[in-house]
């Protein structure tokens, strides 16, 4: 097939940020199918047209559109739609038998829908995380009428949609409340890249080296976003614990967004800033297999809010990947596979003093944690393996072209 692929946010293993794109776009490209990906590049370094790169075999078109997690509500709407309104005619250029459109934002079904119309081909949409929910449980959306005017876009998606691909089996739920047919949505979550984060090639004394204040302890990271949803501002709470109760523990979070400088503030406060709990910037995808390894948790936080449950965070199948056992502050599947697997502990939300017990008894217990390594690592390799459900998506988006 010829596969037109827009993903807003796309991003190669050489950037920081999830590469669910790149890596399912790479894998149909060796499937023998032709990629051309429409995405927009974010850094503010003067460029103002189109350009285009290749990688791995994807025909990769970049539309200069500046975009940091840092940005504010209204400034972030409108690099969606100033996207939006700039890729509809370069989506629909290429020749293509299938457009393939991937949340979020949810404004991409809008050149998507518009390729597939031009081109008269069908369009499969993909849910990463249920819009407008989220951002109306938040309180980012308020107005009523804005809120009126997002269900609108989000039946309008799944109405132009062939097919829909949820990354989770409550983001299904969610399409299908909408009175979408159930039959024509495929839960395919975010996977695990088993070759990447081989625990056997992986060099952590490289990353800890260039970090002695983390050397010789138990340490827990959090690798990835510092956003509003996030929580992270949880963690140097649980630190203050631990460091009160005489634990040894070190804490890591790697990464950036809008709330870092808040995490940081309240970090100071409690008196664990760079004492207990550290703080350094994103690393490439490249970079994030040292880190995991080094690990003995890895973290996978959200705040208090029920929606949240449906997420499927990179983080948590890079863990996995990584054999490093897992620790989330959330209920719903993920909660329900740790479980079910021992791969990992769910912490209570709002309790950072029980929190920093659950964690210093689990790695505290060296046999404990192994078997969770192990559990980890076994549960990507024969459920979330990247080039198994590669392959489902494959199959997701020949249906949809047969249907044509």
């Amino acid at each position: 097939m010829r596969i037109t692929y827009l993903h807003q946010y796309f991003n190669t293993p050489s950037m920081s940020g999830g590469t669910r794109s790149y890596e399912m776009a790479r894998r149909l490209v060796a499937m023998g199918h032709e990629v051309n990906m429409i995405t927009s590049w974010r850094e503010d370094d003067g460029r103002k047209d189109w350009f285009e790169t290749e990688d791995a075999g994807i025909r990769v078109h970049w539309l200069p559109v500046p975009y940091s997690n840092k940005m504010g509500f209204k400034e972030r709407i409108s690099a969606f739609f100033c996207f939006a309104w700039g890729a509809a005619r370069k989506a629909a250029s290429p020749p293509a038998d299938l457009v393939f459109a991937t949340s979020t934002p949810l404004t991409i079904a809008l050149p998507g829908a518009y390729a597939a119309k031009r081109q008269k081909v069908p369009m499969v949409f993909e849910v990463r995380d249920l819009w407008p929910e989220l951002p109306i449980a938040v309180g980012a959306l308020r107005n009523p009428a804005i809120q009126f005017a997002a269900r609108k876009l989000e039946r309008f998606a799944y109405k132009k949609s062939e097919r829909i691909v949820a990354l989770s089996p409550g983001m299904k739920d969610g399409v299908v409340r909408t009175g979408y047919p159930a039959e024509k949505v495929a839960v395919i979550p975010n996977s695990s890249d088993l070759d990447l984060f081989d625990p056997e090639k992986a060099d952590k004394v490289k990353f800890l080296d260039a970090r002695p204040e983390l050397h010789g302890h138990p340490l827990i990271v959090y690798t990835g976003t510092m956003g509003l949803i996030n929580g992270v501002n949880y963690l140097p709470r649980i630190a203050a614990s631990a460091m009160a109760g005489g634990t040894e523990m070190r804490f890591a979070v790697v990464g950036g967004g809008n709330q870092e400088q808040k995490v940081q503030d309240i970090a100071t406060q409690l008196g664990v800033l760079n004492k207990n709990f550290f703080m350094y910037p994103s690393v490439s995808k490249q970079d994030m297999p040292n880190i995991l390894a080094a690990a003995d948790i890895a973290l996978s936080l959200f705040i208090d809010l029920k929606p949240m449950w449906n997420n499927s965070a990179n983080k948590f199948f890079d863990a996995l990947a990584s054999g490093t056992p897992i620790a989330i502050n959330y209920g719903g599947w993920q909660a329900e596979l740790l479980e079910e697997t021992g791969a990992g502990i769910v912490l209570p939300p709002n309790d950072p003093d029980r929190a920093a017990k659950i964690l210093g008894d689990f790695v505290a217990d060296h046999d404990r944690l192994e078997k969770a390594g192990l559990a980890a690592r076994k549960l990507a390799e024969e459920r979330f393996s990247r080039d198994k459900l590669a392959n489902e998506l494959e199959r997701v988006l020949l249906a949809a072209a047969g249907n044509n």
